[in-house]
């Protein structure tokens, strides 16, 4: 916020001037007063054995059997007759007891062999599995089970639910055991990758541009290519959060973490793996809802501009009452990092030449928030966007302290204090 650290005395008369405005009776901005914290809503989500058929009963043949006579007359003239019915049913008989084996008794012998041949699986031996994108939890179980690292999907999910990791698992190249400890396990897969590839680190506040040429850096992937790819209609229809997206720029989106992929990503692999993360993040907060009068787009919009303003966490809920206290009253916000963006970013000073800037991202011409992100946001300031302190704050400065937290004020004169206390800790 240039007004809070401005050290020219044109900032003064600018500060007056909004002030006097503001007094004027401007018009509301987007957004209503914050009064009351919400509550974020709890975390949300990342099969029987067949049954043997019961074997057909079999009864024994049934037919009527011939008598054979207790002697034979003797004759000259008549051959010996053979008794030809008997011997059929006899052979009926014994075909039907072979069949009975062949069917029942050897298959069942042949299981009990091979169950009891079948060596059992050794814990202890390392396993090495990937968990694509976007794997479901049954999914991830299978990979699991088929590996023998968690042998029954039953105990993966009931660990998965005891440590309510199911929307923290991380994809990835990881190494296991087998008969590993669930806990151990799921504890691993919320921590992230544990095999060793090319990792790229995205901090807090980076735009989309200079996450393409970190990610070029990084994996050779041309930071051209990479811009040309990162557009939200390239990507809605599998994450809905995009939809409405301000200049169809992935602008607050990607969000900043350390990522490891196995094999040189392309451009689209690396943007899905932020947006994933981005998505699991964002998962308990309700944010599709939006909150305090602004959209989902607008409080992704706020907290881009409360990361830049603040290195201090703990500080970021009194930051975002300041910038909802600035749109109440109808002030211009007057933050530099808004000035920046509107300029295509540097790293020297904001200058007159630079308040004059024709855009919609210049905060100081222009009342209300920023029409995007202007940079990707950590959780914690969307949650700040999302439940800012309820004060009178207008005005924050750099303390003397010098540890990057602020000193907050009401009043325009107890701002010039402040500023006067932090030029007197610099001299």
């Amino acid at each position: 916020m240039a007004e809070l650290r401005d050290d020219g005395a044109h900032r003064s008369a600018r500060r007056a001037h909004a002030r006097n405005a503001s007094a004027a009776g401007q018009g509301r901005p987007q957004g209503t007063r914050f009064r009351t914290a919400l509550q974020a809503a709890p975390s949300r989500t990342v099969g029987a054995p067949a049954r043997r058929m019961p074997a057909p009963a079999h009864g024994r043949p049934q037919g009527r059997h011939g008598v054979q006579p207790a002697y034979q007359r003797r004759a000259t003239t008549q051959a010996r007759r053979k008794p030809i019915v008997p011997i059929i049913i006899v052979c009926a008989v014994a075909v039907a007891l072979i069949a009975a084996i062949v069917l029942f008794v050897v298959p069942a012998v042949g299981r009990l062999i091979s169950g009891s041949n079948e060596p059992a699986v050794e814990a202890g031996i390392e396993v090495q599995i990937n968990i694509p994108q976007g794997a479901s939890g049954d999914q991830i179980a299978s990979i699991l089970s088929q590996n023998h690292i968690i042998e029954d999907p039953k105990e993966y999910y009931a660990t998965v639910s005891s440590m309510q990791a199911d929307a923290l698992l991380k994809p990835g190249d990881y190494l296991f055991t087998t008969l590993q400890d669930p806990e151990e396990v799921v504890q691993q897969l919320i921590d992230g990758p544990n095999v060793e590839g090319v990792t790229l680190t995205i901090p807090e506040g980076l735009t989309v541009q200079q996450t393409a040429e970190r990610v070029q850096e990084t994996y050779g992937i041309s930071a051209d290519d990479f811009l040309a790819q990162a557009k939200a209609s390239n990507y809605v229809s599998d994450y809905p959060f995009l939809e409405g997206a301000y200049n169809d720029s992935l602008e607050g989106y990607l969000y900043p973490k350390t990522y490891s992929f196995q094999d040189d990503p392309t451009a689209d692999e690396v943007i899905r793996a932020m947006l994933d993360q981005f998505e699991t993040e964002t998962a308990g907060l309700n944010l599709t809802d939006g909150a305090n009068g602004l959209t989902a787009q607008q409080i992704v919009t706020m907290a881009s501009l409360i990361e830049r303003e603040s290195s201090v966490e703990s500080e970021r809920p009194t930051i975002a009452s300041v910038i909802y206290n600035r749109l109440d009253e109808g002030m211009p916000l007057q933050i530099d990092a808004a000035i920046v963006y509107a300029r295509g970013g540097g790293s020297g000073t904001v200058t007159y030449d630079d308040l004059e800037i024709d855009s919609p991202y210049n905060v100081y011409q222009n009342t209300g928030l920023t029409p995007g992100p202007i940079c990707s946001p950590s959780v914690s300031s969307i949650q700040a966007a999302l439940n800012p302190d309820d004060t009178n704050y207008l005005y924050y400065v750099l303390s003397s302290a010098g540890d990057g937290s602020h000193k907050f004020s009401e009043t325009y004169d107890e701002f010039q204090a402040n500023v006067q206390e932090y030029r007197d800790s610099q001299s």
